[in-house]
């Protein structure tokens, strides 16, 4: 039993390669190093148990650990542990020594789980403790007193991003589903491709673009709060319309933007900023390969008045956050990676703690990422969604699931997401809480 919960671990075992593989040091690219920091991403996929699931050994976990050893070949990293080379920069050890699985029952049900927040008690729950930290994946597979099933996984960030994340997810759940008729998509491991230049070239847009440091702080006298908010498809596509046809992530983090800057009231002379990751790897030359498995995104910024943002149309402020992705070519994108090498060179920098200042907002897009491709034979997931709590002033753009809803995961103080509810509202938009 964890401490203080309901959960009785079952079982906890290291599974490994079902082949051969590589046993190597893993170069990183400085884009690895930037978050390298960050430690494990813990995520939970809730499933529901069917009559026609459950007369199929509803997963079993024979079943789960083969899947995943077969699967642990083509992406032999995540068998690994983080290490350092001889010059003491970190690298994955690629050694083959497996990763984490664990099987535990609680007594919870999957109504509980009808729209979960992040939050400590579900990470302590459902998610894996990753022991050593060094261990790259670990996963836990939670049989729940209904019948159903949360899946939790806790990847480590050094060694991919969500892309690729849910590129290997995918791939453990075809080859449990499909056996070995399973068509799968081969990761590339050459992380070469995201090397420095020698000598760097930075342009002196670079660091205010890229490379500004969040302000985090603690909000010592406020109460952080976190919803989900459901937006349906047909609001989705209204939305994107009153955008003049922007994309859902430029129209929706146009209408979190603005709503965020409202409620919040701020001094329209002040500047507001809008950091967002962006996937790098179709805007090389040459490309990435779609399948490059690591860390492929560079953070962005848009930064615009406050009075701007809150008086401009929806339209003009999706405006605004496409220009700023507009603006990226193969050399900009160059420097960014020049640069992060050059940190990484003089030991980096820890990672940011805390809260958002009231100018600032994160949103973070998963909305076309494969989040529900996690079918492993008994049906898709009902539900995904982080596990560990979100930090003030971080947004997550999510798809929901199959029917081209959006589900939008905001982290405020308490008294700010009550207007940012009603600044939803007044905007024209409809949404539902989750």
């Amino acid at each position: 039993m964890y401490p203080g919960s309901a959960l009785r671990v079952v079982e906890s075992c290291l599974v490994t390669p079902s082949d051969e593989t590589p046993r190597e040091g893993l170069w990183l690219s400085a884009l690895d190093l930037v978050l390298a920091n960050r430690g494990h991403t813990p995520l939970v996929h809730v499933y529901s148990a069917s009559d026609v699931a459950a007369a199929d050994g509803f997963f079993n976990v024979a079943k789960l650990k083969k899947s995943m050893a077969k699967a642990l070949v083509p992406f032999y990293p995540l068998a690994g542990r983080l290490g350092a080379d001889r010059d003491g920069r970190v690298e994955i050890d690629c050694n083959g020594e497996g990763a984490l699985f664990v099987v535990a029952r609680s007594d919870r049900t999957v109504e509980a789980f009808s729209g979960p927040t992040p939050s400590s008690e579900l990470t302590k729950l459902f998610c894996p403790r990753v022991q050593p930290s060094s261990i790259m994946l670990a996963a836990q597979v939670t049989f729940l007193k209904c019948g159903g099933v949360v899946l939790g996984t806790a990847v480590h960030h050094a060694a991919v991003d969500g892309s690729s994340a849910f590129h290997f997810i995918g791939t453990w759940a075809r080859y449990c589903r499909d056996g070995e008729s399973a068509v799968i998509e081969l990761p590339c491991h050459d992380r070469a491709l995201l090397r420095a230049r020698s000598p760097p070239a930075i342009l002196p847009e670079t660091v205010s673009m890229f490379c500004s440091k969040l302000a985090m702080h603690e909000h010592e006298s406020s109460v952080l709060a976190t919803k989900v908010f459901a937006i349906s498809g047909d609001q989705l596509c209204a939305l994107k319309r009153h955008c003049g046809g922007a994309s859902t992530f430029c129209a929706v983090s146009a209408l979190v933007w603005q709503c965020v800057c409202i409620a919040r009231q701020l001094d329209p002379d002040a500047t507001t900023r809008m950091n967002f990751p962006v996937d790098i790897r179709h805007r090389l030359k040459p490309r990435l390969p779609g399948r490059y498995f690591g860390n492929g995104v560079v953070n962005l910024f848009a930064t615009a008045a406050v009075k701007d943002v809150v008086s401009e149309t929806l339209a003009s402020v999706a405006s605004r956050v496409k220009a700023t992705t507009e603006q990226l070519d193969n050399e900009l994108l160059r420097s960014a990676v020049d640069y992060f090498e050059m940190e990484a060179a003089k030991g980096g920098r820890p990672e940011d703690r805390g809260n958002l200042p009231e100018t600032e907002l994160r949103v973070n897009s998963w909305f076309h990422l494969p989040i529900y491709d996690a079918d492993f034979g008994w049906g898709k997931p009902r539900l995904m969604t982080r596990a560990e709590t979100v930090r003030g002033g971080w947004v997550y753009v999510m798809a929901g699931c199959d029917d081209g809803s959006a589900r939008v995961l905001i982290s405020l103080e308490a008294a700010t997401l009550k207007k940012f509810e009603r600044a939803l509202a007044v905007c024209g938009v409809q949404t539902s809480i989750v």
